[in-house]
């Protein structure tokens, strides 16, 4: 970001284009490489990547996915590695050191068998990952060596029997707390309520009893969350905050956890509503 032009305190001003074209339309980015120098995007059936610093366009990979390329993510601990996922239920895994090309630098290839919506990484040195696709399932891989590890079918399921509230209607995202190891699922209805739901490696109990519901905030589905910290004990103790959430309702709810109890670990609002013995279920309402 530049500096502000006088008169203009506070403003912000573009500081570089990358352009891939009029056909292109992106659907993700991510920001990484060795030297923190590259541009990752997914665009249609194509991974394009820049030198940010230059705007000169360095690769296009067009040639491992046949549909949209609906996410690229720079593993965390190795940036030099880049995840896409695509439509065509690809998960790909590539090197971009070097002079980028899909004979040389395509590593692996996972295949979701259906349709991939979100791709994120977990586990204490990042080397998991999991998947939601576009017809609720969830699925966890180590993408290390691209061996598959849960296989959720019926995710939405398995979590609706989790909690005291209505059938879970779809997955928002999933969240990753790396001091405590733990990944949570997060799922809503179409009224508008979201729970976050632990998910263990365990075929047989791969999704646990909902650890928080935010309710009362939004009239529809929610398509987007930014949580207020990463660890479970950050999460409400960043000014109070928990997170944000945003919807197809129009509207931007931002919720806030007043109190921490420490011996559950688990968050409490002002208007917290009544809990249920062992199976506790903290419930945030919005500012």
């Amino acid at each position: 970001m530049g500096p502000s032009e006088p008169g203009t305190q506070g403003a912000s001003r573009q500081i570089s284009l990358l352009n891939a074209g009029p056909s292109h339309e992106m659907f993700s980015f991510s920001f990484g490489g060795t030297s923190g120098n590259l541009l990752a995007a997914g665009s249609s059936s194509k991974v394009l990547l820049w030198d940010w610093r230059s705007s000169k366009q360095v690769a296009c990979l067009e040639e491992s996915h046949m549909d949209d390329v609906t996410q690229v993510r720079f593993a965390p601990n190795q940036q030099s590695k880049l995840i896409s996922a695509a439509i065509d239920g690809l998960i790909c895994v590539f090197d971009t050191d070097g002079d980028i090309n899909e004979d040389d630098h395509l590593l692996s290839v996972m295949n979701a068998e259906t349709s991939v919506s979100k791709v994120g990484f977990y586990g204490n040195k990042y080397q998991k990952l999991w998947c939601l696709t576009h017809i609720e399932t969830l699925s966890t891989w180590d993408w290390n060596d691209g061996t598959r590890e849960l296989n959720i079918e019926n995710a939405r399921s398995l979590a609706s029997d989790k909690w005291n509230l209505d059938h879970l209607d779809y997955f928002v995202d999933c969240h990753y707390s790396l001091p405590d190891d733990r990944l949570w699922a997060i799922g809503g209805t179409s009224e508008g309520t979201l729970g976050y739901f632990p998910v263990k490696n365990n075929p047989a109990g791969a999704i646990d009893w909902v650890e928080a519901v935010l309710e009362g905030g939004h009239t529809g589905v929610i398509r987007t969350i930014c949580p207020g910290g990463s660890s479970l004990e950050s999460l409400g103790q960043n000014k109070g905050i928990f997170g944000w959430t945003g919807g197809e309702d129009g509207r931007l709810c931002c919720w806030r956890s007043d109190d921490v109890a420490a011996t559950k670990k688990s968050w409490i609002s002002s208007t917290l509503v009544s809990r249920i013995d062992k199976k506790t279920k903290i419930r945030h309402q919005p500012y």
